[in-house]
């Protein structure tokens, strides 16, 4: 891994630490989560994906590049 991913990475995973809480606004997937469903972080993987456990009960995992989502404060 070069060392723009290695910051990329930790950047990521600072500013979406395990228990981060997210609303969905789109997801380029088929069995996504119905817009606007919220969710929380449990961890970002070392290919940058973001882990998230839905309140609907599902797990996907958020793209940085491709879906769309905000971070929330509740």
């Amino acid at each position: 891994m070069n060392e723009i991913a290695r910051n990329i990475l930790q950047n990521m995973r600072i500013e979406y630490p395990p228990g981060t809480r997210v609303e969905l606004i789109k997801m380029a997937d088929s069995h996504a989560p119905e817009e606007g469903t919220r969710g929380t972080v449990c961890d970002v993987d070392d290919i940058g994906s973001i882990l998230v456990h839905w309140d609907d009960g599902t797990e996907l995992n958020l793209l940085m590049d491709v879906d769309q989502f905000k971070k929330i404060d509740e």
